[in-house]
């Protein structure tokens, strides 16, 4: 495969075997971002875990505290309306809009809240969300009775994380255009949410080791 000049120039810019400050690393990661779009800062974090053991899955929420950089589109399924509109749910729908998503028909949304009192029904179409990571669920707090509240730190952006079959956990915590230290900010909320997950069964550290880079750029180790 060849390597474009710009890749093979963000490379040389790296130390090979270097373990990079955060702040470096984002300063490097916002350097190498060359494309013609506004490209995601990207870290993706190496876990001491047997992802095999149910009781060592590291699965939680955080609230970045300047968001993604993405617009969140919410959809609420719920039976009182009046509170989702107050909520500032971008779609909003009951009964109706279970049925047709039955059928495939996905609301276009990044996220999906419901209350308990409606899961039951919308377990029904686990199928047709599960696969694309649309079930609510009460471990990322997309079940509740707090409908205000769920949809407000969304907006804000809360966003849920999850270790993979390798043991990886892989989070988008801005763009480009982000300043280092809002960055900075962000990727500290992240690593302090994932720190609280670590279970009683994992001996030593949580984490083995981070990388940061951006959508299209190369890898930067940082330390840990």
């Amino acid at each position: 495969m060849k390597i474009s000049k710009r890749i093979k120039k963000a490379k040389e810019s790296i130390e090979k075997g270097k373990l990079y400050e955060a702040l470096e690393g984002f300063k490097l990661a916002k350097e190498n971002a060359g494309a013609k779009f506004d490209e995601s800062i990207e870290v993706h974090v190496n876990l001491n875990i047997n992802p095999s053991k149910g009781d060592q899955a590291v699965r939680s929420t955080v609230v970045l505290p300047h968001g993604t950089g993405k617009n969140i589109k919410v959809c609420v399924i719920t039976n009182d309306e009046a509170e989702a509109k107050k909520a500032g749910a971008d779609i909003i729908g009951g009964e109706d809009l279970i049925a047709q998503i039955k059928t495939g028909k996905l609301p276009e949304a990044d996220v999906i809240v419901t209350t308990p009192d409606m899961m039951p029904k919308l377990a029904t179409a686990a199928k047709v969300l599960g696969p694309r990571g649309l079930m609510p669920s009460p471990k990322t707090d997309t079940v509740t009775t707090n409908i205000v509240e769920a949809v407000s730190d969304l907006k804000k952006g809360k966003e849920s994380f999850k270790n993979d079959k390798g043991a990886c956990i892989h989070q988008v915590i801005g763009r480009a255009s982000f300043s280092e230290s809002d960055l900075e900010e962000n990727y500290n909320a992240f690593i302090e949410a994932l720190l609280l997950q670590k279970a009683d069964s994992v001996k030593g550290r949580l984490i083995k080791s981070i990388a940061v880079c951006s959508t299209m750029g190369p890898s930067i180790k940082l330390k840990v």
